[in-house]
């Protein structure tokens, strides 16, 4: 007490100096965060570069070609007609000079095998000098291919950008679909966008949005609920600042470092606005307390006193709500890792400066406490006589609470293990147009995403031997028979066009020599869209096309592949290696559940001890503990009943609202177990405490609530998803701490 004494007209000495530094560092954070403010939504978030599927990935991207393509679906009145085609040989001369483009490919540009002298030669898919009927006879030998050249009924064409691969393009993202869009528009009026560059290009554009609306419409609900919340509205500029000072300088620490924003790291501004809110209303409703209280007291004794009843419960929940984010880091997702130690670094400016910002800000005011009021409050509602009925009742009813929460707290232990962890990549995009295009092209093509599946012999062979290529065959069957797979292409689609136009090249009695040296041409440079064969051609590849799926269908679909593989080879003498994004996005489930597991139990069993040190007695922090599980639970009953899955946003919901639920209980066990007034049994201490904390609880939760139902109103389904389930969970954080923890310490604390 004597140390703050001290310590504060020190600070309020120095507060023009210091209010001085502050405006400096505000002014340059937020220059920097204007000028360098960027959306990172790459692989490189979400993968670290050693991890293994990530390195495979971009191994395959080498050796195999890029996934990275643009789908441009174009409506024509004549998909082979002649004028129509001619625009599409001129789109290949613009795309194809642009330097990050590997390849392109359309009807203009495809090519078909001809057997002709022994050789194989290629020509043209599209002849003009062909009738109607003789091209669509021609495309109906090569369905697999020409299906994704036009559409059926003849009046889309599609065309295909391939990018080089991903880390040689990552950092020019935005500029190259700009670019593309660009040179597209220049020919075509009307055309549908889409493919893994475009959705992420989208993504992007969304968070970036999504951002500035959300930090806008939390200062103004922020800003509305103080005027309730607040005891004067001489307190609302200090409120605001203790809100706005900690988020510019952590997002111009971000943006200096050369961070980006992403679908995690966008919501840090709102949760970090709502904490730095709900710190603020203790510290003023404690100040007010104490100042209606002590009217004899002088300014610097009303701040200390204020500053030390305040100061040690802040202190915990900053660092229980500290931990729950900082388990983050051991998250395998590297943009959990990065949400986890920035959100860490924002909550410690905010602790800090927090007490800073009110110091100053109270040494300015002459408040006659008595006359103060809220600026806008209910007349038929009050706070004082809630509290007094909640305490009645909790003794009332205390075994009757107990048994009913904790029956609730069961069920929602048995409800976790019915949570799914799935990630519905359509539900990471919001409505618009990206979304449309997506929708549009998918019915047409059966899908936008690409699988490539590579078979090799294991001892290096050479794979176009007679028993091999059976095996391929009965393999492509399997594949064009699953559902979820769509347009397979291969060398056995090569084959069977070969073999409808000329039966006799492959008899039951054909060589060995004669079958290679008849297929090893088929895998020709002008088709490079579609890898054939390794230079080597001990490997045969698989081009498959897939929807946009989640990712326990994306599971099942390489699962499926998995077992025709078994089922069509030997697999002691061949290998699959299955490549491409859905491989990489299919490792989401594994991440999710590894960043469940490790956060949710290192932010509790840190939790524990804080609590433990912070009550000193096990027997109640046992007691205490069992309420801010319950919200967890409840969150499972939540999420089980209304079948959202753990997906990459609300993968990190459990440590985030364990630290959360935990806030409120800090406050109110700190008055019970500190009370100076009343030392009786712990109904008395209880309902004391209560009294004194129970209007900033319900005030905070009020502020938590309001900032996460703005996340909740986001366009994008997955952080709509995150959003309500953080009220929903912070409100049943607030009903355990005013019911079930007074009914447990009334019953059994000793």
């Amino acid at each position: 007490m004597e140390r703050l004494k001290r310590i504060i007209p020190i600070i309020i000495k120095f507060r023009i100096s210091i209010i001085a530094i502050l405006a400096i560092l505000m002014v340059l954070s937020g220059y920097q965060t204007l000028n360098k403010l960027s959306v990172d939504n790459s692989l490189s978030i979400w993968f670290l570069e050693d991890d293994p599927s990530y390195k495979a990935y971009i191994d395959f991207q080498e050796n195999f070609g890029s996934d990275e393509i643009f789908i441009i679906m174009l409506p024509v009145e004549n998909a082979i007609g002649e004028s129509e085609v001619n625009k599409l040989r001129e789109l290949h001369q613009s795309i194809e000079a642009l330097p990050y483009v590997k390849t392109t490919f359309s009807l203009a540009k495809a090519k078909y095998p001809i057997y002709a002298n022994n050789n194989i030669r290629f020509d043209d898919l599209y002849n003009s000098r062909r009738s109607e009927k003789g091209l669509k006879n021609l495309f109906s030998k090569l369905s697999n291919i020409t299906s994704q050249l036009v559409t059926k009924d003849y009046k889309n064409q599609l065309f295909y950008i391939q990018m080089k691969p991903t880390p040689t393009i990552e950092e020019d993202r935005q500029e190259i679909a700009v670019e593309i869009e660009s040179i597209v528009g220049q020919t075509y009026s009307d055309y549908y966008l889409t493919g893994p560059p475009v959705l992420n290009e989208a993504y992007s554009k969304g968070i970036y949005k999504e951002s500035l609306i959300f930090g806008i419409l939390t200062v103004l609900v922020i800003t509305v609920l103080l005027l309730f919340l607040l005891p004067s509205k001489r307190y609302l500029l200090i409120a605001l600042l203790s809100v706005a000072i900690p988020v510019s300088l952590l997002f111009g620490l971000i943006t200096s470092l050369g961070f980006a924003l992403n679908m995690i790291s966008m919501l840090i501004p709102t949760i970090l606005m709502v904490y730095s809110v709900s710190d603020a209303v203790h510290i003023i409703n404690i100040y007010h307390k104490e100042g209606l209280a002590n009217t004899n007291f002088s300014k610097v004794d009303l701040l200390a006193i204020s500053i030390r009843k305040s100061l040690t419960p802040c202190f915990y929940t900053t660092l229980t709500t500290l931990v729950g984010y900082f388990a983050l880091y051991l998250s395998p997702l590297p943009a959990f890792k990065n949400m986890g130690v920035f959100t860490c670094i924002g909550l410690i400016l905010s602790f800090l400066l927090v007490y800073v910002i009110t110091i100053i800000g109270f040494s300015f005011m002459n408040l006659n406490f008595e006359k103060a009021k809220p600026i806008l409050s209910f007349k038929s509602y009050s706070q004082s006589r809630f509290i007094e009925w909640l305490n009645g009742f909790t003794s009332q009813y205390k075994n009757s609470l107990i048994v009913g929460f904790t029956a609730v707290l069961l069920f929602g232990i048995y409800s976790i293990f019915q949570v799914k962890i799935d990630t519905n990549s359509r539900d990471l995009l919001a409505e618009g147009k990206a979304k449309t295009d997506l929708r549009t092209v998918e019915v047409e093509l059966g899908g936008s995403n690409r699988l490539q599946l590579n078979i090799a012999t294991k001892n290096g062979d050479v794979i176009l031997k007679k028993d091999a290529i059976k095996r391929l065959e009965d393999f492509q069957n399997k594949l064009e028979a699953n559902p979820l797979i769509s347009n397979p292409v291969s060398v056995v689609t090569i084959k069977s066009f070969l073999e409808q136009r000329t039966p006799v090249l492959f008899q039951s009695n054909i060589s060995e020599a004669k079958l290679k040296n008849t297929l090893k041409d088929v895998d020709a440079t002008e088709n490079s869209f579609f890898k054939l064969f390794s230079e080597d051609l001990s490997t045969a590849g698989f081009t498959l096309t897939l929807m946009e799926m989640r990712t326990s269908e994306l599971e099942q679909v390489l699962d499926d592949i998995k077992q025709a593989f078994k089922s069509s080879f030997n697999t002691d003498n061949y290998d699959l290696k299955i490549n491409g994004f859905a491989v990489v996005f299919a490792q989401l489930n594994n991440f999710i559940l590894e960043t469940q597991f490790k956060s949710f139990f290192a932010a509790f069993f840190v939790a524990f001890l804080c609590l433990w040190v912070f009550i000193k007695n096990l027997r109640t922090t046992i007691l205490v503990l069992i309420p801010n599980i319950l919200p967890l639970a409840i969150l499972a009953i939540f999420m089980s009943l209304l079948d959202i899955p753990l997906d990459v946003t609300t993968a990190m919901i459990t440590p985030i609202m364990l630290g959360i639920a935990m806030d409120d209980t800090i406050h109110l066990v700190h008055k019970y177990r500190r009370s100076k007034y009343i030392t009786g049994s712990p109904k008395e201490r209880m309902d004391n405490a209560m009294r004194y904390t129970g209007s900033a609880l319900i005030s905070t939760t009020i502020a938590l609530v309001g900032g996460f139902l703005i996340i909740a109103s986001s366009a994008t389904p997955s952080v709509q998803d995150f959003g309500l389930l953080c009220a929903v969970t912070v409100t049943m954080a607030l009903i355990t701490d005013i019911f079930y923890l007074p009914a447990l310490l009334k019953k059994l604390d000793k």
